[in-house]
Parts: C-alpha cells; sequence; structure tokens
C-alpha cells in the first residue's frame, strides 16, 4: 500500500561530488533511476572544475557546475617547505580563496536552480556545497559508499540530517543522524544476456576462468601477479581475462605473452559478459567494485589499494572477508600468490558455494531504486 503513496511528480535533483570513478558513477546510477521514474525531472551535477567529472558526466548528456576546489594536504607544512618547495605549499595557501569562490558560486546555483533536494558523494566539492545548500535550508543528504566515511563525510554529518549508507555498521558512526542502509547506486547490470560470453572473449568452453580486474586506469601489484605467474597459468587447465589497465596495457602487449588462454584488454566494454563467463573473478576493493562483486556473486579474491587516502579499500575488504565472502590478499603479496591462491579455490567447492551464498546476502541490487524512493518520501 506504501508504494502506490510515492507519486513520481518531476523534481529538481542536484547530485554533487566527485574526484574518482567511486563517487562519480553512483551519481550517474542515481541520475538515471531519477530519470526513469520520471523523465521530466531536471538533474544538475555539481563537481570540481579541474577533475575527471568535468568530462564524465556530459558524456551521459547532464549539464554540470564545476567549483573550484581541492583538498587540504595534511602532511606538515615545516616538512612542506623544507623538503617539497614553495610551490607545494602554495596549493594550501589557496585554500581560503578557493573555499570563498566555491561558497559564492555555490550560493549562485543553488539559488538559480532552486533544487528539491540536494544529494553528496564525497569529494571536495561535496564540502562547501552541502554547507551551503544545509544552510539555506534546502533538503539535503549524504551518500557514504565506505565502509568508513572520508574527512569530507565526516565533516558534514554534524550538519547534515539524512545519510544513505552501504554498510550497517556506519549507523554507529552516524548516531545523531537519520541513516539509511540501502547499498550502493550502481549501474544496470545485464547479467543473462543472451549473447555468448565464451565466444566473445574466444574463450573455451570446457576450461573455467579466472577474471582479473585492476580498474581502468590498471594496478600495478595485479598485473605483476599475473606476469610472474604466466608459466603458471599456461601450464594449468584454466583461462583468464585480464584486464591491465590503460597505464599498463602497452609495456604488457611487449611482452608477447601470446596465449590463447589469456586474453589480455586495456578495458573491458562488456562487463556484463565477463561476468557471466567468470568462475573466480580477483579485484581492487573499491566501494562500488564491491557493491557490483557483490550483486554478481562469484568466488572473489580482493587486493585492497594501499594508495588510497584513510586506507578505505582495505577497510571495505575487510568488511567483506568478515563476512566469509572474499579471501583478502595484501598489495605487496599480490605478485607472489595471488594466482595460486585463485587455483587453490578451484580446488576447494564447498568454500566456492559459501563465498558465493555469502556475498548474495551482501547484495543490494535495488539500491538506486529504494534511495530515489527515499528521496521522494522526504520531500514529500
Amino acid at each position: 500500500m506504501k508504494e502506490r503513496l510515492v507519486m513520481y511528480k518531476p523534481k529538481k535533483i542536484i547530485l554533487c561530488g566527485g574526484g574518482t570513478g567511486g563517487h562519480i558513477f553512483p551519481m550517474l546510477a542515481l541520475a538515471q533511476e531519477f530519470k526513469k521514474v520520471n523523465s521530466n525531472n531536471k538533474i544538475l551535477f555539481v563537481g570540481s572544475s579541474d577533475r575527471m567529472e568535468m568530462d564524465i558526466v556530459p558524456k551521459y548528456n547532464f549539464p554540470i557546475y564545476g567549483l573550484w576546489i581541492s583538498g587540504i594536504k595534511r602532511s606538515s607544512i615545516l616538512l612542506n617547505i623544507l623538503f617539497v618547495g614553495v610551490p607545494f605549499i602554495l596549493k594550501n595557501f589557496l585554500i581560503p580563496f578557493k573555499l570563498t569562490f566555491s561558497i559564492i558560486k555555490s550560493l549562485y546555483i543553488l539559488f538559480r536552480h532552486k533544487p528539491d533536494f540536494v544529494i553528496g558523494f564525497g569529494g571536495y566539492s561535496s564540502g562547501p556545497f552541502l554547507l551551503v545548500s544545509n544552510f539555506l535550508n534546502f533538503k539535503t543528504a549524504i551518500q557514504e559508499q565506505n565502509s568508513f566515511p572520508g574527512l569530507t563525510n565526516k565533516i558534514l554529518s554534524n550538519r547534515v540530517k539524512y545519510i544513505f549508507t552501504a554498510y550497517e555498521n556506519l549507523s554507529d558512526t552516524f548516531k545523531n543522524n537519520t541513516v539509511f542502509n540501502f547499498g550502493n547506486p550502481i549501474r544496470n547490470l545485464n547479467l543473462n544476456s543472451n549473447k555468448n560470453s565464451h565466444e566473445y572473449f574466444g574463450l573455451d568452453k570446457t576450461k573455467k576462468t579466472i577474471l582479473i580486474l585492476g580498474g581502468s586506469l590498471g594496478a600495478k601489484s595485479i598485473n605483476e601477479g599475473v606476469l610472474n605467474n604466466i608459466s603458471l597459468i599456461r601450464e594449468s587447465s584454466y583461462q583468464v581475462i585480464w584486464q591491465t589497465g590503460k597505464f599498463y596495457y602497452n609495456n604488457i602487449l611487449s611482452k608477447n605473452i601470446n596465449d590463447k588462454h589469456i586474453i589480455v584488454k586495456d578495458f573491458i566494454e562488456r562487463m556484463d559478459l565477463a561476468y557471466n563467463v567468470s568462475d573466480i573473478i580477483i579485484s581492487r576493493a573499491g566501494a562500488i567494485a564491491i557493491s557490483e562483486l557483490c550483486i554478481v556473486s562469484k568466488p572473489l579474491i580482493l587486493v585492497p589499494s594501499p594508495n588510497v587516502v584513510d586506507d578505505h579499500q582495505t577497510k571495505n575488504a575487510n568488511a567483506i572477508s568478515e563476512k566469509g565472502g572474499c579471501i583478502l590478499i595484501k598489495d605487496s603479496q599480490a605478485k607472489d600468490i595471488m594466482i595460486k591462491t585463485a587455483f587453490e579455490l578451484f580446488e576447494n567447492q564447498n568454500k566456492m558455494e559459501n563465498m558465493k551464498n555469502s556475498l548474495s546476502e551482501l547484495a543490494s541490487p535495488n539500491a538506486r531504486k529504494n534511495i530515489v524512493k527515499k528521496i521522494y518520501e522526504i520531500i514529500s
């Protein structure tokens, strides 16, 4: 009965954040859901003027404003002067000016567009914009993708009432907020595609397949984990789809691997087919990647990046590992044990089945629908 009470009338929504794909793609997923429930919904993005969202968002036919804003360099000023130099200090020196200009532009955007709802996804731009939005009494919320909040969302949680999360443990972190644990909004996954996945990649239907993902740019340790074990893969009864990332692709091609059972890609366009054909997946542990992999529910090996602020990927991976959804391998160990661990997992069918079940229980396939529905309820 409650479902009928949600009227998807045209609304004006502002989605704010960016800097990485982990912020941008859930924003886009939610924007597409708003358009799906009512094509007359007006969607506007706000990001950082010098970050990747300014290139990606327009490709999806959504308008975007850029704010002149950047993060605070957290290392000490004395060390920066001694070892890095004045230009590096200048970046922090400009922060107050950037913040002032961002606040002024945020005021302009909000007064001009008068949104029904504003939701921030993290990143530098969401800080000043959401603070201004909340100060002006626009309905405002945060969407936290990770199992542990970043600096921007920690600060914003003291002001913003509503928080959408992907991990249950954050209800304790955000005790003074109204928390909705719906999961991360992700792109539509066509996991029942009729197209033959094996034929698409030129793979042998009789062999088990390992899908190896290091992100769009690639992951050095994961790539080394494959390169160091090429002979082991060739001698095995398994085959590999290996997304090297654009940064490493040409260098890896120059090594002339030339093996029909090792499919090397810089980027995989049809991830639905890659997921369909895979029996085990090896991946980094970004929040959105994990949310997608939970829905896919294939036996999983996670290699968290150690180069992420606040070590978010390790915390994300631990949250999945503790529930029995993955095997966790340290970045420094990947080059030695990653492939061997995958082969050992194939020999433990009981563990593989338990992993699938755990991931399925952790999945939130209706996150984007539930978030949009709740936002409409809040607006009403």
